[in-house]
């Protein structure tokens, strides 16, 4: 049984669940492309290649894979920022790139896409620094086991891979027997020490005093989101999430605290968290943005750490044990031997004071929006002033929230909507997740092109812009009245008939607020709370105005002065 290279590797694509493909056509992809729709799957054109890794992006961390096709050089060298994001935060991106003939590889010829020096493994060797596996598939032969290995690699690490189709490979017949079986992760065999480690971790759950569960975001990547909310219900601990972790688990029970901030939160919390006795420490990300410039990351000696592939009991660690032992571990609970604690006090929400001026400030603006958040929602905070507002929203849920933790690429949110949006959809059988996105204007400037596609896949997105004048988060950072902080004003109320919406939909689902009585009334139109397609409202905010750590960061620089 034989079957054509691109359809071999589609078919492996939609095995592992991809179901969209994203790219830009280039010369050295074209043929490939052509298999793609045939196969099953649906080709998203971006706007941009790096726009397109960062839908990627978005729609691995909803359906667990994404693919990314691009052509050689030019194409994946844009992409690559977005691979790299991916790496760092765990999504699981199959970067496709068409290259050159092996003819043209062969004979070192100078053609374009190249550096014009013969040598075409340069761009493979730069992809090695942020992708787990590469494979080039020049030799029929050996193309099923590359493919399927490297696929398997993606899915095992939860990280980017790369793969080059020279482009008179698409054609060639290969070997189809492997397509009978599955790609999946293997289980890890049962580490000699697993159940030594098991009654040390369950002797240490049974005897804690104040012991609590904090959830990091790579919980997400290590698929083991329903065991932790399970541990979290079945314990009753005190629960936080950092920032990476907020959403991972249902903010609605009542020990699940929000995010932990150390010392730029409430002094109850943090007095608990540094008296524990006991952290089960879930999938852990230890970057400065993720832990408060490292002082919320906890006490080595009363954790319990369980990474992708190992466990940590204090300071000593095990290493192959891998995020089934989670589910292990709850089948092995007496919960009649948990120890029952009293977290310290939730706080009392209380509607927001306004501020005696009517403009819309940062201080109260995602309180009074969080009004508009219903359950299945998926929403998205871009690097600025609205990932710090974001985080103190409050989900409901079954709602996500993606939000910068490490990276931190300005542009990237409106791309991943797309993608995370999109998989949503394929997720819940065609029917139409909303995307609630708020971006600053500064932001919106790197990847505006990507509207286009959202309109034109039909998706569901509320675009909010924060039209504070420029890089607001660079003012309080560093140059408050500097001009590189400046942008170019664009007419934001243009955008949808521009970027392909229809003009009567355009007219009356683009929104703009200067104060907040007219954003009450933006928050109450059933346009907004009830419409489809993507509609934009336009926040108009002080180009100063921070509030939170940002705050704090502004006010030393006016003390400076």
């Amino acid at each position: 049984m034989v079957i054509k290279l691109a359809d071999y590797l589609f078919t492996r694509l939609r095995q592992v669940g991809v179901h969209s493909v994203f790219g830009v056509p280039g010369d050295y992809n074209l043929r490939l492309l052509d298999f793609v729709q045939p196969s099953g799957l649906d080709w998203i054109g971006n706007c941009n290649e790096l726009n397109a890794a960062y839908a990627a992006d978005g729609y691995a961390r909803i359906k667990g894979v994404s693919a990314l096709i691009t052509t050689f050089g030019v194409g994946e060298l844009s992409a690559i920022n977005g691979i790299a994001g991916a790496y760092t935060e765990r999504a699981a991106v199959i970067h496709i790139v068409g290259t050159p003939s092996r003819a043209l590889q062969s004979s070192r010829s100078l053609v374009h896409h190249t550096l014009a020096d013969g040598d075409y493994r340069r761009f493979g060797a730069m992809a090695s620094h942020v992708t787990v596996a590469q494979v080039d598939l020049k030799d029929p032969r050996r193309v099923p086991g590359q493919i399927d290995w490297v696929l398997g690699q993606s899915l095992l690490h939860s990280r980017p891979v790369y793969l080059q189709v020279p482009e008179d490979m698409a054609d060639v017949d290969i070997d189809a027997s492997n397509l009978k079986s599955s790609i999946s992760v293997p289980s890890a065999p049962v580490a000699s020490l697993g159940l030594i480690v098991m009654e040390r971790i369950l002797e240490r759950i049974y005897t804690a005093r104040h012991p609590l569960i904090l959830v990091d975001g790579e919980s997400r990547s290590m698929g083991i989101l329903d065991e932790i909310e399970e541990l979290v219900r079945m314990t009753g601990w005190p629960t936080w999430t950092t920032v990476f972790g907020k959403s991972l688990i249902n903010e609605q029970l009542p020990n699940v605290y929000g995010i932990y901030s150390g010392r730029l939160g409430r002094l109850p919390c943090k007095d608990y968290f540094d008296s524990a006795d006991l952290i089960l420490n879930i999938g852990p990300h230890y970057s400065d943005t993720n832990s408060q410039n490292f002082t919320t990351i906890p006490s080595q000696a009363a954790s319990v750490t369980f990474s992708h592939n190992s466990i940590q009991i204090g300071s000593e660690v095990y290493p192959d044990i891998s995020s089934d032992f989670v589910s292990q571990l709850i089948r092995s609970i007496d919960e009649s031997c948990i120890p029952r604690v009293t977290g310290p006090p939730k706080p009392t929400i209380r509607p927001d004071l306004l501020s005696p001026s009517p403009d819309i400030t940062q201080k109260h603006f995602y309180r009074i929006v969080n009004s508009l958040f219903r359950d299945g929602d998926l929403i998205f905070t871009e690097t600025g002033t609205a990932a710090h507002g974001g985080r103190n929203f409050i989900l409901p849920p079954n709602t996500r929230l993606f939000g910068p933790v490490t990276w931190l690429s300005i542009g990237y949110m409106l791309p991943a909507t797309l993608g995370a949006v999109l998989a949503q959809r394929e997720r819940n059988n065609g029917r139409n997740t909303r995307g609630i996105l708020f971006i600053g204007d500064g932001s919106l400037q790197m990847s505006v092109q990507e509207i286009s596609t959202i309109i034109r896949e039909k998706l569901n997105v509320v675009i909010f812009v924060i039209n504070n004048g420029g890089y607001t988060i660079e003012r309080a950072i560093h140059g408050r009245k500097q001009a590189y902080n400046d942008i170019a004003s664009w007419r934001h109320a243009l955008a949808m008939s521009f970027f392909g919406a229809n003009e009567s939909h355009a007219i009356i689902n683009t929104f703009a607020a200067r104060t907040w009585e007219q954003l009450d009334l933006v928050l109450k139109d059933q346009r907004v709370q009830q419409g489809e397609g993507v509609r934009m409202v336009e926040v108009f905010m002080d180009r100063e105005d921070v509030d939170g750590a940002l705050l704090r960061l502004m006010e030393r620089q006016i003390q400076m002065e």
